[in-house]
């Protein structure tokens, strides 16, 4: 895993952390795929360690939708991701 997609997981873990400190039971986080411009089917760099990150700290993935869109010249997929814990 490269240092920019190190640098997602790091930022998943300290928001799960975050809202389970808070006392929150669901977290809604926003996956931006790493790999702009793919259009071919395969791995979404960095989404599966960022889900991983999350779930490492006692969350479960429950519900998720994608958005295609474009983020200043290229395109990207994007990952709403609904996340609970009890």
């Amino acid at each position: 895993m490269g240092w920019i997609n190190n640098a997602k997981a790091d930022l998943a873990t300290k928001a799960a952390t975050d809202a389970y400190a808070e006392g929150r039971h669901t977290l809604v986080f926003k996956i931006i795929e790493a790999n702009a411009g793919s259009r071919s089917t395969g791995l979404m760099s960095g989404v599966g360690e960022q889900i991983e990150a999350i779930e490492a700290q006692g969350w479960t993935l429950a519900n998720m939708c994608a958005a295609e869109g474009k983020a200043l010249t290229s395109d990207r997929s994007a990952l709403i991701c609904l996340f609970r814990r009890r």
